[in-house]
């Protein structure tokens, strides 16, 4: 079973942008720049695109939560694993 939702990204040519992926019906790609979910947002459906505004507006909201999620445990990840390394290198003899 796939995750509801993925990032993705292609940095060799679109640097600047990231990708939220919704698996479930309906499916979707909501693409944006990766200083914020809403700069440049471009949402391409896969399935057919919801008739309520509330639906897409809710499913929307819940893309952007998880892309901050996502971005923000990839910040922490990367702090500790940084914090790791420096240890690392302190407690190596000279």
């Amino acid at each position: 079973m796939l995750p509801k939702f993925l990032l993705a990204d292609n940095s060799q040519v679109l640097p600047d942008k990231i990708f939220v992926i919704h698996n479930e019906q309906p499916r979707f790609i909501v693409g944006c720049d990766v200083e914020g979910f809403t700069i440049d947002q471009e949402i391409y459906w896969i399935d057919e695109e919801p008739a309520s505004e509330e639906l897409k507006s809710e499913l929307l909201e819940q893309a952007e939560e998880f892309m901050d999620l996502e971005l923000e445990y990839e910040e922490e990840l990367y702090l500790l694993e940084n914090e790791d390394e420096a240890e690392d290198s302190k407690e190596k003899p000279k």
